[in-house]
């Protein structure tokens, strides 16, 4: 069973990049299994960043192939230039360790010019999106009238489909938005050409998932955005478009739950959302101000500063049944230095009474007024422990509280934005 899936257990930006890279040094290969490039893992290495929102995290290390699944939505404009950008720094970028699903579906302009115009047309009642076309692709998947990266092997009769589709959606944006379609240039010149450029890494992934299972190699998954933006399991219509949870890595990448052994959440030591959408433990205030600035929260796609709050530990535990735990990493424990008393969230005051289970109506969960628990604060600084038990004791605390309230084991801190900045724990 040589599976490893990894998962926001939160609003997604959990640092999921930084964990797959750490994981990625035993794994033959990483894939991702759902999303497009409104994802944004940052990884940090050897005194480099890279911000990567296509390509999985592995692709740090030389020694890990790469798979772009099937459960995607790719901008073949994007994926181009991020594979360049990957090329000029000195990364391997080669079709032998870099596989993109043929089953994937294709973004286009026009998914990006309507997912512009609905979101201005939702005015306050916006969903928040990276207005990066996701959801509009995804529509388009579930409508049967998509465009699949398989149309790219004939780069002429691709890029005169995405010329169609950029008319109709010029025609859908005049007729339903009273909008005036702004792409320009030649369309179907510049995704023939992304096209041509990415036709080598193209590719039946389902296959190489499979061999590489079935010959005792080592599969690491990775999500993106987190459990509570899961189109099903999320606060709707507050969500992504996509399945972000540890089951969308078995459609998104075709195997079966049977070659799986680890389901790893990942989860800051407080919490953070982007968008619009239920947060009770948001904190509009100098204190969620203060820790958007130590965690320098700002998105890596869109660069939206984000809603800052205390961690909330019934929609953890909600995060840990929905996907099945086995482990929990927990990330930017050092942001919390110098903040006390510390709270976290472990029921919800309602209308109808107190509860710690969270509520699946989204009018409801609007309502929620979160009950705190608080715990001690610590001032040391966290950069350099590597052992758990050189934490301060009020971290070694805090961290513990975390594991009990989510009901889950913790095995990894992180404790810095550096590869190796980070305290493992033994697994049982």
């Amino acid at each position: 069973m040589p599976a490893t899936i990894l998962v926001g257990a939160q609003w997604g930006d959990e640092g999921k990049g930084r964990i797959a890279d750490w994981l990625a040094r035993d794994a033959d290969a990483v894939a991702r299994y759902a999303g497009g490039d409104n994802a944004g893992h940052t990884v940090s290495a050897g005194g480099q960043t890279f911000q990567l929102h296509l390509v999985p995290s592995g692709v740090i290390h030389p020694h890990v192939r790469c798979i772009l699944g099937s459960g995607m939505v790719i901008n073949p404009i994007r994926l181009v230039h991020e594979l360049k950008l990957l090329d000029e720094r000195g990364i391997d970028i080669s079709p032998e360790r870099i596989h993109v699903s043929l089953r994937a579906h294709v973004i286009v302009p026009a998914h990006l010019e309507l997912d512009g115009a609905r979101e201005r047309a939702l005015g306050k009642a916006s969903i928040g999106t990276t207005r990066r076309g996701i959801g509009p692709a995804y529509q388009d998947k579930a409508a049967r009238t998509g465009l699949l990266v398989a149309d790219m092997l004939d780069p002429d009769r691709f890029a005169a489909s995405v010329q169609r589709a950029t008319e109709e959606a010029a025609h859908l944006l005049s007729a339903q938005y009273g909008l005036e379609s702004t792409t320009t240039g030649d369309l179907g010149l510049e995704y023939g050409q992304a096209a041509a450029f990415l036709r080598p890494y193209l590719t039946d992934t389902v296959a190489i998932v499979h061999d590489l299972l079935e010959a005792g190699g080592r599969l690491l998954c990775e999500g993106a955005q987190g459990t509570l933006l899961d189109l099903d399991h999320g606060h709707y219509p507050y969500v992504t478009s996509s399945s972000p949870i540890a089951g969308g890595a078995l459609t998104g990448l075709g195997f079966g739950p049977r070659e799986v052994d680890r389901v790893i959440g990942v989860a800051k030591a407080y919490a953070t959302r982007v968008g619009g959408g239920p947060f009770p433990t948001e904190q509009n205030n100098p204190t969620g101000d203060r820790l958007r600035a130590v965690g320098r929260e700002y998105g890596t796609t869109t660069g939206r500063p984000r809603r800052c709050g205390w961690l909330d530990a019934v929609a953890l535990r909600y995060a840990a049944r929905v996907n099945g735990f086995t482990e929990l990493i927990l990330t930017k424990l050092d942001v919390l230095t110098g903040f006390d008393p510390l709270a976290l969230a472990t029921a919800y005051d309602l209308p109808g009474g107190r509860t710690q289970t969270l509520p699946i109506h989204t009018g409801t969960f609007e309502q929620a007024v979160p009950v705190y628990e608080t715990l001690p604060g610590w001032t040391d600084d966290l950069g350099g422990v590597r052992c758990f038990e050189d934490l301060p004791a009020a971290a070694q605390a805090y961290v513990q509280h975390v594991e009990a309230l989510a009901g889950v084991p913790i095995s990894l801190i992180s404790v810095g934005p550096e590869r190796e900045q980070a305290v493992e724990r033994a697994r049982s």
